[in-house]
């Protein structure tokens, strides 16, 4: 599917001279063509085409604004004006349209230059059919990502057997050697909005009511190429409430080990919740220690006196967090080394750990970082 995109935005350009780039109906960038570095007559870049292209993606401002010019509701081609204030140039819209329905549009950096009324155009005209067999391969693919849905939701919470045949479904559909990636949406506040679209973007997505969670799964181009990932996670974060996050899993083979990588993508998406500079998404690479600090059910009892202070339990963090340097945790602290150490000896008499000891220090640290993810 990914090929014949590329293919087919690359004809698209050809035909009408100009560089060209496919989003679905969820702005989120599909496939875009070369664009010339050196001897362009007109730009053939702006700050929303660049935004486009390096995050995989355009703002739901940038939506708004381009969906006031009705794009959403053309079925055939029209031009979008610039606004030389904003940095926007004017462009030549394709919609991508099956069955009556918008999935998507072609975009042009034509620098006016073609018509979206000449009929007579034979370069236009053999655009309009490119888009028309662009909707169709999208179409075909929201279809089937529907029809996978519920195929994740069973490889993911289903009984052992169901999730054997579920894995089957998933990797025919996607092939058993095929990069995903799995996303765990985290809904802040009352949940998912109603109406809620799910990610397009080839993804395929399932509601999982007893984990309150959303579960996304993404087939990437290649392991290392998190970037539909990255803009799949970001469009369905946009159209969730304030404070919702994201976890990421490992990278995997097709759908091998569902389960764990779930895991690993819920975990993720916790720590995001908790841990302000993971938030809003976190990726089970970069956990560190808090994948460890994750599988434990709570603090230690030794460690629960402390959390009644916050001021003493900020700095059991910020001490240990800095690697039981005095120096670096009184900085970070704003606090003189005096202070520090008296702070130190109140929360080694609160928790009877003695915190110049390893052990001690690594139940110390494992408890905090627990008690963050679990709210004790």
């Amino acid at each position: 599917m990914r090929d014949e995109l590329q293919e087919l935005v690359d004809r698209v350009a050809g035909l009408l001279g100009a560089p060209a780039t496919l989003e679905d109906a969820d702005f989120t960038l599909l496939a875009f063509c070369a664009h010339p570095v050196d001897g362009a007559d007109t730009p053939v870049m702006d700050a929303v085409r660049t935004r486009s292209i390096l995050g995989r993606g355009s703002t739901p401002a940038t939506r708004r604004w381009f969906e006031d010019f009705g794009i959403a509701v053309a079925e055939g081609p029209l031009r979008t004006p610039g606004d030389p204030d904003a940095g926007i140039l004017t462009r030549l819209v394709l919609p991508v349209r099956h069955a009556g329905r918008t999935h998507g549009y072609l975009w042009l950096l034509d620098g006016g230059r073609t018509d979206p009324a000449a009929a007579d155009d034979p370069a236009l005209t053999g655009a309009v059919e490119l888009a028309t067999e662009a909707g169709r391969l999208l179409a075909e693919r929201e279809d089937s990502a529907g029809d996978l849905a519920r195929p994740l939701a069973t490889a993911l919470t289903g009984s052992p057997a169901a999730r054997t045949q579920a894995v089957r479904t998933l990797a025919a559909a996607w092939g058993e050697r095929r990069p995903v990636v799995l996303v765990a949406l985290r809904p802040a506040g009352a949940g998912l909005p109603a109406p809620w679209r799910a990610p397009a973007a080839g993804a395929v997505s399932a509601v999982l009511p007893a984990d309150g969670l959303v579960a996304v799964a993404v087939p990437l181009p290649g392991r290392a190429d998190l970037r539909p990932a990255a803009a799949v996670t970001a469009a369905a974060l946009a159209g969730l409430p304030p404070g919702s996050t994201a976890g990421l899993s490992a990278v995997g083979a097709g759908v091998e080990e569902p389960a764990g990588r779930w895991d690993q993508a819920r975990i993720a998406a916790r720590v995001a919740a908790a841990v302000p500079r993971f938030c809003p998404v976190a990726h089970w690479d970069e956990l560190g220690g808090w994948r460890l600090a994750a599988a434990l059910p709570g603090p230690d009892p030794a460690v629960r006196p402390l959390l009644a202070d916050p001021v003493l339990t900020a700095t059991a963090e910020t001490w240990l967090d800095a690697g039981c340097s005095a120096a670096r945790a009184s900085a970070a602290l704003h606090v003189h080394r005096q202070t520090l150490y008296y702070r130190l000896a109140r929360i080694a008499e609160l928790t009877g750990l003695d915190v110049s000891d390893g052990d001690a220090r690594l139940l110390l640290h494992a408890s905090l970082r627990s008690a963050r993810l679990t709210g004790s």
